[in-house]
């Protein structure tokens, strides 16, 4: 379960990629990518999330991340 996404900032590819990851508990990492470099990992713990909101989570978690750091760049860049 995850996501990945790729979006031409600028100059360069910014992708995000959002993976469910079980061991030692349930979170999720998100890695971003720019220009083909890792820049950045976020971490969301879902210990307490219930089974059937997990790809949810996963969703909004990463659709935030992408919105955030496109809007950023795109400020950076005018």
């Amino acid at each position: 379960m995850g996501r990945l996404d790729a979006v031409d900032v600028g100059s360069k590819k910014l992708t995000v990629q959002t993976e469910f990851l079980l061991n030692p508990h349930w979170r999720i990492e998100t890695k971003i990518y720019l220009g083909g470099a890792l820049k950045k990992i976020y971490t969301e713990d879902l210990s307490a999330t219930p089974e059937a909101d997990l790809q949810r989570s996963v969703n909004e978690f990463h659709q935030t991340k992408l919105d955030e750091i496109v809007a950023g760049l795109r400020r950076m860049t005018q």
